[in-house]
């Protein structure tokens, strides 16, 4: 997605680390490229939008569930081989 318009950060970056933003997990100065882009970029701020009304739905509706601790484990370790460079592998099927 992109609007077309020159922009300092690229919209496709913008969305890529869209739940970052919304999720607060990014540091002060991206945070600040990202709410600059936003103010520039009607269709990213519109997707913005949608992404943190789907967040609010799914935190609604399942905000209640707990996650088992194994099932959150294996996300961060798979959030961490990610940000480490490293290719996550798929579970076995079954």
């Amino acid at each position: 997605m992109s609007c077309e318009e020159p922009h300092e950060t690229d919209c496709g970056e913008i969305l890529d680390h869209l739940y970052e933003y919304l999720d607060s997990e990014m540091p002060d100065g991206d945070r600040a490229k990202f709410r600059l882009h936003m103010d520039e970029c009607s269709p990213c701020l519109e997707k913005y939008g949608l992404e943190q009304s789907v967040k609010k739905l799914v935190k609604r509706c399942c905000g209640q569930d707990d996650v088992p601790a194994d099932l959150r484990a294996k996300v961060l370790e798979r959030i961490e081989t990610i940000r480490s460079g490293g290719t996550p592998t798929e579970p076995p099927p079954g």
